[in-house]
């Protein structure tokens, strides 16, 4: 499935470059306006009537090529399945890991760390600011 994908997206874009070449070669209507009061050449390279003609159709051929390939490409980007679910906030939810199990609560004084007490006549230290919550914790549950 994915060389096919390959295959039609570089058809697309070989018809896109050669239907803009095809553009770009054709003259205006108004080019034909000039030539017939005298002012330009008529002469071309497939003859007077036979390049818009030529041109002509192999540009229609080639737009058509380039919206089938568009169609194509459209079909098969949603026909895809989807993994998981509609967002990537819902699939990080449910793939981030469980948090770590908190520790017991017990009553005693012990499992509280002691922190030293500032000296007499000094300033206490400033609180350093709380670090937010980092990784799963961030998402919010249902």
């Amino acid at each position: 499935m994915n060389v096919f994908l390959n295959i039609l997206t570089g058809v697309q874009m070989l018809s896109a470059l050669a239907m803009i070449g095809l553009i770009l070669i054709q003259h205006g209507k108004g080019a034909d306006m000039g030539a017939a009061f005298g002012s330009g050449s008529a002469g071309s390279l497939f003859g007077a009537s036979g390049s818009a003609n030529f041109l002509s159709r192999t540009t229609a051929v080639l737009a058509a090529v380039f919206f089938a390939c568009t169609l194509g490409l459209a079909y098969l980007s949603h026909a895809r399945p989807s993994s998981g679910g509609g967002s990537l906030i819902e699939r990080a939810a449910t793939t981030a890991p469980a948090p770590a199990p908190a520790a017991p609560a017990s009553g005693s004084a012990a499992q509280i760390p002691a922190t030293p007490a500032p000296a007499a006549g000094t300033a206490a230290p400033a609180a350093e600011p709380a670090v937010p919550a980092g990784g799963a914790a961030q998402i919010p549950s249902k």
